[in-house]
């Protein structure tokens, strides 16, 4: 039995990253892994100061921009406006950076907005992009060369919308997917490895709207979902063919906010337009959609909206946040004193941020709009607060203008080891990953001398933690946070154990 035990601490022990015991920190693209904007984070904070949650660090020089982060490689990823160029900044997870890299003319225009709008895109080492003025790039995501980039508006001979192109690049079976929109295509599928294009869409007339694509596959037919300037379009995602088309004209084409998809119905939403539920039919290959139910409770403008147990939330365009009912549209509540902006969610809550640099955190209920906590963020930043928050690996990432906050949301640790029985090692300098070796963030990013800690494997025996189920929950929590502690976990196989 305790070589079966040690057998499968070993194996966990070989899953865990190299450079800590928690996952290393991943939301590799706008909305993170499943583009659902919903955070898998637990054990955070149900209330914080009015000060808000500590602040570890703020970053400054990401540029001027709404972009968003991306998280991947310990790394953090975004883009901004320096000097009139677009950049792509990735940084550490201490805030200093790695690299920045410029990637052409940013968008400079002082009447609609100059800056960056879409979040960088991670796959394996790569990192993908598409700039306001149709840039498209692949770069090393460890280093910031770049692989290959071409314009994709001068490509297809159109133009960026009215605010410069908003979408972030999504990736779906090995292809690069983006919408230049414009007469001669809607939708292009480029290489992953070489950005060669594979097909295009038909063109619907229209040029591009301002949201990312979304990806559905529905009774066999893979889709790409997105909108254009007055519409919202499916195409299949295999060869470009253009499924359907559903009208859907707003005041100044403003198509912001990404279709939510959920079995077989995709929810749209728009300025003074409001929502509409469409749902797909397949029938003999060929498909279409038809209006369900409509509401002009919540007429997004572009924080988005979020489904999360059968009800979408979301600010509406001038002000006020709503909450409807998926089936059916009812509303559930629509508390109109409220700014617009922007949401994500994690463990049971929404992290609401306003256009005016209000952070509030809501509980994920139908029921009311209830603000728990909230705190103003700093003034340093110029404009509207309009990229949308992160929460990853414990952290709250709030983008300002040309500053990144981090924000502690993670709950103390709990029940870590009561009064542990610990033999101080001697102090050891910075290394290179190792499977064996789990080090803490500090020591992996800032590289700063560390404490080893070895486990005393005497006293560790008389503890109540000599069942498999207990060491995973040692390991999961060997990690003091607010001491930074670290363990060498090779050390607790071979001295704890036996």
């Amino acid at each position: 039995m305790r070589t079966i035990n040690l057998m499968i601490l070993m194996a966990e022990v070989l899953m865990v990253p190299a450079w800590g015991v928690e996952a290393t920190p991943y939301w590799p693209q706008f909305h993170g892994p499943l583009r659902n904007n919903l955070s898998t984070e637990t054990g955070l904070l149900k209330q914080w100061s009015p000060e808000g949650p500590p602040l570890k660090w703020t970053a400054r020089g990401i540029g001027q921009g709404y972009s968003s982060v991306s998280l991947a490689h310990n790394r953090i990823y975004t883009s901004g406006n320096i000097n009139g160029k677009t950049v792509i900044s990735a940084l550490g997870l201490t805030g200093r950076t790695a690299w920045q890299e410029t990637i052409g003319d940013g968008w400079i225009s002082k009447k609609n907005y100059p800056g960056t709008r879409a979040t960088p895109t991670l796959l394996g080492k790569r990192l993908f992009y598409m700039s306001p003025i149709g840039e498209v790039v692949c770069l090393d995501a460890l280093s910031g060369k770049k692989i290959w980039g071409f314009n994709v508006l001068e490509r297809f001979n159109s133009q960026p919308p009215r605010w410069g192109l908003a979408e972030s690049i999504v990736i779906y079976d090995g292809r690069v997917f983006c919408c230049p929109g414009g007469p001669e295509t809607a939708v292009v599928a480029l290489d992953l490895e070489t950005g060669r294009v594979l097909w295009k869409s038909p063109s619907t007339g229209d040029l591009a709207g301002y949201a990312t694509v979304t990806v559905a596959e529905y009774k066999g037919v893979p889709m790409i979902i997105t909108m254009t300037a007055k519409a919202v379009i499916g195409v299949h995602a295999g060869n470009g063919e253009l499924l359907w088309r559903y009208a859907h004209e707003t005041p100044y084409d403003m198509n912001v906010q990404r279709p939510v998809y959920h079995r077989g119905r995709v929810l749209i939403s728009s300025v003074k337009t409001g929502a509409v539920m469409l749902e797909i039919e397949v029938r003999g290959g060929a498909c279409s959609v038809k209006p369900v139910w409509t509401s002009t409770d919540l007429d997004n403008h572009h924080g988005g909206v979020t489904l999360l147990d059968g009800y979408v939330y979301g600010s509406c365009w001038h002000r006020g946040w709503s909450c409807l009912e998926w089936e059916t549209g009812k509303t559930m509540y629509y508390e109109r004193r409220l700014d617009k902006g922007s949401l994500t969610y994690a463990d049971g809550h929404f992290y609401v941020l306003s256009e005016k640099r209000k952070m509030s955190l809501v509980k994920a209920v139908p029921q009311a709009y209830e603000a728990v906590s909230e705190f103003p963020l700093p003034d340093a930043g110029q404009g509207f607060s309009w990229a949308r928050p992160v929460v990853c690996g414990g952290i709250l990432y709030i983008r300002h203008d040309d500053f990144l906050y981090a924000y502690d949301v993670r709950e103390p640790t709990r029940n870590m080891l009561k009064n542990p029985s610990f033999e101080s090692g001697e102090e050891w300098k910075p290394m290179g990953p190792a499977t064996s070796i789990v080090p803490g963030s500090a020591y992996t990013e800032a590289g700063t001398q560390c404490r080893k800690i070895v486990l005393d494997p005497n006293r560790y025996k008389q503890q109540r933690y000599q069942d498999v189920k207990s060491v995973r929950y040692w390991i999961r929590n060997i990690r003091n946070r607010k001491y930074g502690l670290s363990c060498d976990i090779h050390s607790l196989i071979l001295k704890g154990i036996r």
